[in-house]
């Protein structure tokens, strides 16, 4: 297969339709056809998500020749799926260059990252690796970090060093919050509006829950991790629904509660509080009746500042380190071993929006910080003299 710059790789990829409610066994072929050629080992990691759906985890691993290559120094890892796009984006599909902007749904998030990791791969000769590399490429990250979740739980394999891409502008983010959700459904008892005593309203009863969680959510800005902003757990209440008619008492209310905690506090703290809350509505109202449904608590992660990867790229990068307050697959890399640092070309403020770009400049850089990356941690030879001083200096 020819040789392909990063702007034609990401142009292929955004050409093939990866939104999460399909399956990316496309997408997965694509990359498939592209680290064959580049005399990668394939994995593939199939499972049938809850809709029937086929979704595919693909490893890539150049250093056959190691004994161990369930192990890898160095994992770079990109997901494969975007969100939804407006039919009425045209170009959603066909990569479009404006003002040194790339568009596209994905461009942003993650598909330029996927590009940069390929390209990277490319230009640098396999055959002088001295540690096994490891693309990884994973489904479902839009829906809930699945696919990579099913990685960790597999114990696909172990990584001593994970690069995540996400679009961070290219500054190493080396720690980010957690992901939390939640169904909370508060019953009551449906009677005629003109005859209260005969009912119970769940509205009111959700409302005072609602009452307790804005006092959680003050008690959690004393719980701080001072490297974020804001540097506490952030609640939010984005849907609520309840009732049938204007003069019917409302039998149930239900609301989605969100919470991102930052690392450190268990992703469980809030349902804690939650539960206390609701033994404390028992105490005045005996019939007090309420569900919680979680559906996720994603913890976050937090890579020492004193890392070698941390170091290295800020090194390259000459950013310094950041967080981030966005769910992202590094917790799984952890789980598998690595020390996780999170980077990537592209704003987050434009992911997931129509007119959604990267820009052509912060493409080429990540790959040649990527190539240097690879350099210092599997190749030993040929290595840039930024990861020479640092080699040198650590």
């Amino acid at each position: 297969m020819r040789k392909m710059t990063a702007e034609k790789i990401l142009a292929a990829l955004v050409g093939i339709d990866s939104v999460s409610a399909h399956s990316n066994a496309p997408i997965i072929e694509y990359l498939v056809q592209r680290c064959e050629a580049l005399g990668m080992r394939i994995q593939r990691h199939p499972y049938i998500d809850e809709f029937g759906i086929e979704k595919i985890n693909l490893i890539a691993i150049a250093g056959t020749e190691f004994s161990d290559i369930t192990t890898v120094e160095l994992a770079l890892v990109g997901h494969t799926d975007t969100v939804p796009y407006d039919t009425t984006w045209t170009e959603a599909t066909k990569l479009t260059e404006r003002d040194g902007k790339l568009y596209g749904r994905g461009a942003c998030d993650t598909k330029a990252f996927i590009a940069a990791m390929l390209t990277a791969v490319g230009d640098l000769n396999l055959n002088l690796l001295k540690q096994p590399l490891a693309l990884i490429f994973t489904a479902d990250e839009e829906l809930g970090l699945f696919g990579a979740k099913r990685l960790a739980a597999a114990k696909a394999l172990r990584a001593h060093y994970a690069i995540v891409g996400e679009p961070t502008s290219l500054q190493p983010m080396r720690a980010g919050k957690g992901y939390c959700l939640a169904e909370v459904i508060v019953r009551g008892r449906e009677a005629h509006s003109a005859y209260p005593a005969f009912g119970a309203s769940a509205i009111f009863r959700a409302g005072r829950l609602l009452t307790r969680l804005e006092k959680i959510a003050e008690q959690l800005k004393d719980e701080q991790h001072p490297d974020f902003d804001p540097p506490y757990t952030t609640l939010n209440v984005g849907l609520i629904r309840g009732g049938t008619a204007k003069n019917v008492i409302p039998g149930e209310c239900r609301f989605t509660l969100e919470w991102r905690p930052v690392p450190g506090q268990q992703p469980t703290r809030v349902l804690d509080l939650l539960s206390l809350s609701i033994k404390a509505e028992l105490q005045g109202d005996a019939d007090f009746a309420c569900e919680i449904d979680a559906g996720r608590t994603d913890n976050g992660f937090e890579t020492s500042a004193s890392s070698d990867l941390v170091r290295l790229l800020q090194k390259l990068t000459e950013k310094p380190c950041g967080t981030v307050a966005f769910g992202t697959e590094a917790p799984q890399m952890i789980e598998l071993g690595a020390e996780a640092v999170v980077l990537g070309p592209g704003d987050i403020r434009v992911a997931h929006r129509t007119g959604e770009f990267v820009p052509v400049d912060e493409l080429n850089r990540c790959v040649e910080i990527l190539s240097q990356a690879i350099s210092h941690y599997c190749m030993g030879v040929g290595e840039t003299s930024e990861t020479r001083d640092l080699r040198s200096e650590i």
